[in-house]
């Protein structure tokens, strides 16, 4: 009979807080950054610049039809026979935006494309700038329609982020793997690291349907 023994976990429950903490750290850089390179993708999808398209559409194809391990792999070590070095964070970082950022791009795509043009040309009867038009128009109802499905692809950007840890980045992941290296309690060490993504998943779930509710509580048609 297998004997549990979760002393190892509680003896480093601080190195596990750590790695928690930077996963969120890591999570919430990577939601913040990637939704700012989905919205312009989002507008170079959308706008009529044939080559901004072109460059947009080939960046979203190649990331969203290769693993992310690869994409991971060839930022930390591919980039430096460039020249382009990063620290482990660093890359883990900037290959969570890359990723999230041609997902979100399509969402954030099809949220612009199902505003009706009969609205965008209120806005000009109205006299409202091209920004304006946009800001209040078109962004603003396209991410209350795709809010459920951008959140939703921020929720597992904050899982898929388990997978820094092959470039020693020192995430959640990456501590249980060391603690695991130390003690061997493989069952009892992972057992808390589910535990842990789940609480963490459910949290953010939780931020966001409160974010829902501060940010986009107003009628479907104002």
């Amino acid at each position: 009979m297998y004997r549990f023994n979760f002393q190892p976990v509680f003896d480093n429950l601080d190195m596990l807080a750590h790695g928690a903490w930077l996963t969120v750290q890591l999570s919430f850089s990577a939601m913040a950054i990637g939704l700012v390179v989905s919205v312009l993708g989002a507008v170079a999808k959308t706008s009529g610049i044939k080559p901004l398209r072109w460059i947009v559409d080939a960046y979203v194809e190649v990331i969203r039809n290769t693993p992310f391990l690869i994409q991971i792999f060839f930022i930390f070590f591919g980039l430096p026979a460039l020249g382009i070095s990063m620290s482990p964070n660093t890359a883990a970082l900037v290959a969570l935006v890359v990723n999230v950022g041609a997902y979100g791009t399509e969402i954030i795509r099809a949220g612009i494309e199902s505003i009706p043009q009969g609205q965008i040309e209120a806005g000009r009867a109205l006299a409202l700038s091209p920004v304006q038009i946009f800001r209040h128009v078109v962004l603003k109802p396209a991410l209350r329609n795709i809010y459920p499905s951008l959140t939703s692809q921020f929720i597992y950007l904050m899982l898929t982020s388990s997978v820094v840890s092959v470039i020693s980045a020192t995430d959640l992941a990456a501590a249980g793997a060391d603690l695991n290296a130390r003690t061997f309690a493989s069952f009892e060490i992972y057992l808390v690291l589910t535990i842990l993504y789940f609480l963490l998943a459910l949290g953010f779930s939780t931020l966001f349907a409160t974010l829902r509710r501060v940010f986009f509580n107003y009628p479907a048609g104002r």
